[in-house]
């Protein structure tokens, strides 16, 4: 299986964003490049603004260039607008929707989480970290995994669950009761420019 496994921080520092809810790529110093007076670099051009977004998405999201473009080419055939489909279609990944619970730290803890089976989806073990969840679908995390899910939970301390799924707390199951919307989505991305970064 091929996934990016270098340092994450670089990422957020290649963007200009925090690519992770997360004080390492929060920081102003991490973004900064490295150096006396860090690295400037050039102004980018329209190709390299438009390259730049996407990479933001795509690195938000932990998906490679093959996934993506898979997704985008999905929503393309999906009634509305593409943009905002796309956002829904990654924003429904099962590795996302455990993260946007609040039951991992970043999406690398929740893709682990998801690959080593202990995740199950409507009462199935799941290993599969891109699957897809619908509206009325139930997550929930294997017991045994309970302590390492609230340690998460505590780590994240006023972490705000966003509307389109349900928490339960105390049995640690997750519901999705509606589709998410694009102001739903804690991360701006201007969609506009990825679709004609492929045109």
């Amino acid at each position: 299986m091929a996934r990016y496994t270098g340092p994450k921080v670089k990422l957020s520092r290649r963007v200009g964003v925090p690519i992770a809810d997360n004080p390492k790529h929060t920081s102003k110093r991490q973004l900064v490049f490295p150096g006396q007076h860090g690295f400037r670099g050039r102004r980018l051009r329209d190709y390299g603004i438009r390259l730049n977004e996407k990479q933001k998405l795509k690195y938000h999201y932990g998906v490679l260039e093959k996934q993506f473009r898979r997704n985008l080419a999905h929503a393309s055939g999906m009634p509305g607008n593409t943009g905002d489909m796309l956002l829904q279609l990654l924003e429904r990944r099962l590795d996302n929707v455990v993260r946007r619970a609040g039951l991992a730290r970043t999406i690398w803890g929740a893709r682990q989480l998801v690959s080593h089976g202990h995740v199950l989806l409507n009462g199935r073990k799941t290993d599969r970290p891109s699957a897809t969840v619908h509206v009325g679908d139930t997550i929930s995390i294997k017991a045994k995994t309970h302590k390492l899910a609230k340690e998460a939970m505590e780590s994240l301390a006023g972490f705000e669950v966003p509307g389109w799924i349900e928490l339960n707390p105390s049995e640690l199951t997750v519901k999705v009761v509606a589709l998410p919307t694009t102001d739903q989505i804690p991360f701006d991305v201007n969609t506009n420019l990825i679709i004609e970064f492929y045109r």
